[in-house]
């Protein structure tokens, strides 16, 4: 045997190791796979005699994955997975298929969410999946179709998709505000600043953007958009959130606008899609349906 058919071994072979690995029975296995318990074990013994090397030790009647065999358990979990999701993905028809989308958890919330029956109405026949990401990923290393990003298109092998721009302004709870409403940038200098993770230098953009020197070391940094505007809202200091996906607590009055001046940023709102997935049906469909709903679609038909 080639060593090239030596490492691709059957698909027989590996669904009866999987199944073993994971039911830590051959006759577990051989119930989920329809077969006898002797058919498993003889595809596990066949896999081992050709890889040369041993994935479970028989004890008894019992078996234990071997510290090799726990290793390649793991792998051939993930690869049959694939397989799987490709098959899947092949039997639906040509403008359908399967959609695994990273989003950012409050655009997802805020935005997103609540036009997305749209988006499900008009493609019936894709299937989408989401998981939330607060920062840049390796597509290769991670089973995604396509990521809503925020910041620059400068993630590697992709093709990057503007949305929209964030207009982030300086918002607080009425109370922190009430006896002396701030009138200039250098007024909200002197109040607590509150720090979002993934906007590192917000405030120090802004205050740069207005002439002021920014304030040091003053203010708490949170991770999560909700948490910042939450703490906003009780009144624990003044934050830069954008205006879009905080309009229902400037409306309900939780928050005021302490002045109408957004900071100026080069960093947007993109539809990042890995190169080899550019032409997949589902991830062209999501990329026209968000162009529409940013306004960006007219804005290209105009500039053709």
């Amino acid at each position: 045997m080639s060593n090239q058919r030596r490492l691709i071994p059957s698909t027989s072979m590996l669904m009866a190791f999987d199944a073993a690995a994971r039911r830590g029975s051959f006759t577990a296995a051989a119930r989920e796979l329809n077969l006898t318990q002797g058919a498993v074990s003889r595809q596990v013994s066949a896999l081992e005699t050709q890889l040369n090397i041993i994935l479970f030790q028989r004890v008894k009647k019992s078996i234990q994955l071997t510290e090799a065999g726990k290793i390649y358990a793991q792998e051939i979990g993930a690869a049959l997975k694939l397989v799987r999701n490709a098959s899947l993905n092949a039997m639906r028809n040509q403008q359908g298929g399967i959609l695994n989308l990273a989003i950012l958890p409050t655009f997802g919330m805020r935005w997103l969410m609540p036009r997305f029956a749209d988006f499900l109405k008009r493609n019936p026949q894709i299937t989408v999946n989401f998981t939330s990401k607060l920062s840049p990923f390796d597509f290769n290393a991670e089973d995604l179709h396509a990521a809503i990003h925020f910041g620059l298109p400068d993630w590697p092998d992709t093709d990057n998709i503007f949305l929209m721009q964030e207009q982030a302004i300086p918002v607080s709870a009425p109370t922190l505000v009430a006896k002396t409403p701030p009138e200039c940038p250098m007024d909200i200098a002197s109040l607590p600043l509150l720090n979002l993770e993934t906007r590192p230098r917000a405030w120090a953009d802004w205050f740069k953007q207005h002439e002021v020197k920014t304030p040091a070391g003053r203010g708490m940094t949170f991770e999560q958009f909700a948490l910042v505007t939450q703490a906003a809202i009780a009144g624990l200091g003044a934050a830069l959130l954008p205006r879009f996906l905080i309009q229902t607590e400037l409306d309900r009055g939780e928050l005021v606008t302490l002045l109408d001046q957004p900071v100026e940023s080069e960093e947007g709102y993109y539809l990042m899609i890995p190169k080899h997935r550019i032409s997949y049906a589902p991830i062209i469909a999501l990329k026209e349906w968000l162009l529409e709903q940013t306004g960006q679609l007219s804005k290209r038909g105009k500039a053709l």
